[in-house]
């Protein structure tokens, strides 16, 4: 796993060992980020169930301003840390070492993010509860671009009534990428 562009371009990152973590492949982090593309210089990137920070790392790399890394798992925090100082973007990465709805609450009243990132679990729902949350939450407006990685199987049909539009879905073999915004 690499980063694919940008100042950290062909870096290579480091992986949670074991099974707790599902890196998102080179190709499939490109065919993202050619999406991102336009949203992400000087934004402030939020990447929720971080893993080994790749998502975050890509963001900051290719020109997001700062970026939130919200990890759980101490493991995964450590690779994080180590990722981040190998690509010499430490100073504009944060991490979190807490639950996911935890981390949010903190965030709360410390301005708002151009976008947000989930990579959780899959089949836990764990992206409906985030969204629940962030559907009243100060740290996004209607200008900001959320991004969920799900398994294809993965129903968001309760997002409208969340208050959110679906920009678009990309899928791949296994799994997909929805973008969402809030409702204007």
């Amino acid at each position: 796993m690499r980063v694919i562009a940008g100042k950290a371009r062909r870096l290579n990152l480091k992986t949670v060992p074991g099974k707790d973590t599902r890196p998102t492949t080179d190709r499939i982090k490109e065919t993202l980020f050619n999406i991102l593309q336009p949203e992400l210089l000087g934004c402030r990137f939020l990447d929720l169930f971080s893993g080994s920070g790749a998502i975050g790392i890509e963001a900051l790399s290719r020109g997001a301003a700062n970026a939130v890394f919200v990890e759980k798992n101490p493991r995964a925090c450590a690779c994080i840390r180590e990722n981040l100082s190998f690509t010499k973007l430490a100073d504009d990465g944060k991490l979190l070492n807490m639950d996911v709805l935890q981390a949010l609450r903190s965030l709360e009243g410390k301005g708002t993010f151009g976008c947000i990132f989930m990579d959780p679990p899959y089949n836990q729902e764990l992206e409906r509860q985030v969204l629940e949350y962030l559907s009243d939450s100060a740290i996004l407006d209607e200008n900001t671009l959320i991004i969920v990685e799900a398994d294809l199987h993965t129903s968001f049909d309760y997002a409208d009534e969340l208050g959110y539009r679906q920009l678009r879905s990309k899928e791949y073999k296994t799994n997909k990428h929805v973008f969402l915004c809030r409702r204007k």
